[in-house]
């Protein structure tokens, strides 16, 4: 796993290894940190590094960071400039995974929020496929319930909060699948593990509202757009019940890292003919055509490196 040279830390780029906290910091200690995950695409064509809709990005992480009493000195823009410096820092010329944080940086024992310090950090590393098998997925349902919202709030990125989806992923690792799904309290389809969930039912695309408890997550926004304006579809908003998934005609997951996984089986069930369905693949297309600033409709999203 390739890490960037350099990383934002308290205030300031510096070199990686300097970027650390001391074991008795209450992000650590406690998990009151909150994240971003964000691509940067290379485009061999125009030899130039794309960030995928940065601050649609930072707009969600400084409201993760609202949730958790968190405040720091840098709006969207101002993060996004921090980016690009760090990105041109050590001139990448290939596909990148950032990871943006904000936490608490008091040090000592204490739960709690207020009157504590917040800081901001950020470090890259070459993208690894988060989904090895994202053409050909075999998923299974998970036996943890995902997070509610009065308990810890599953649309913001808290990273304490991810100890739900490491429990669900190792469980579904484990036992063969390459990914899960989540039931909510209610027991409806919540999500993966650390993805949203589509499914086709009747040629109409249908996902999950924001109310059970899933990430808003962007990936999931941007395809909703894509499906409606250029591939035409009816996409529907709405609580999907267990057995659904199993007469659907596609399933497939998204997430920043995943991007888009075609699901070809769930359960031992296979979904439609077993194989990735043509709405998927043609999603799949698109967005990578897009994320690369390929498509001229979509360079809105795409911020230049330079």
């Amino acid at each position: 796993m390739d890490l960037s040279k350099h990383a934002f830390f308290e205030g300031k780029i510096v070199p990686l290894a300097d970027a650390k906290i001391n074991i008795a910091t209450h992000g650590f200690l406690y998990g009151t940190t909150v994240f971003s995950g964000m691509r940067a695409y290379w485009n061999e064509e125009k030899k130039r590094l794309f960030v995928f809709r940065p601050f649609d990005h930072f707009q969600r992480l400084l409201n993760s960071a609202r949730m958790m009493a968190m405040d720091i000195p840098y709006d969207e823009e101002s993060l996004t400039q921090l980016t690009l410096d760090v990105l041109r820092m050590d001139n990448w010329k290939e596909d990148v995974y950032l990871r943006p944080t904000i936490y608490k940086a008091d040090m000592g024992i204490g739960v709690r929020l207020h009157n504590l310090k917040d800081e901001f950090a950020m470090f890259v590393m070459a993208f690894e496929k988060y989904v090895p098998n994202d053409s050909n997925a075999h998923i299974t349902f998970s036996s943890w319930r995902r997070i509610d919202d009065n308990s810890i709030p599953a649309r913001g990125k808290i990273s304490g909060a991810y100890a739900n989806s490491a429990l669900i992923k190792t469980d579904a690792n484990r036992a063969g699948f390459d990914e899960a799904l989540v039931l909510d309290n209610n027991g409806h389809v919540s999500e993966g593990s650390a993805m949203n969930i589509f499914i086709i039912r009747d040629g109409i695309l249908i996902t999950p509202p924001v109310t059970d408890n899933i990430l808003e997550g962007i990936t999931r926004r941007s395809v909703m757009e894509l499906a409606r304006s250029e591939l035409g579809l009816q996409v529907l908003e709405r609580s999907i019940d267990r057995t659904e998934v199993f007469i659907a005609e596609e399933v497939f997951m998204t997430g920043t890292a995943a991007q888009i996984v075609a699901v070809t089986k769930i359960d031992h069930r296979p979904v439609g003919t077993g194989k990735m369905g043509p709405i998927t693949e043609k999603l799949r297309i698109l967005f990578d055509d897009i994320v690369r600033a390929k498509h001229p409709k979509y360079q809105k999203w795409n911020l230049e490196v330079g």
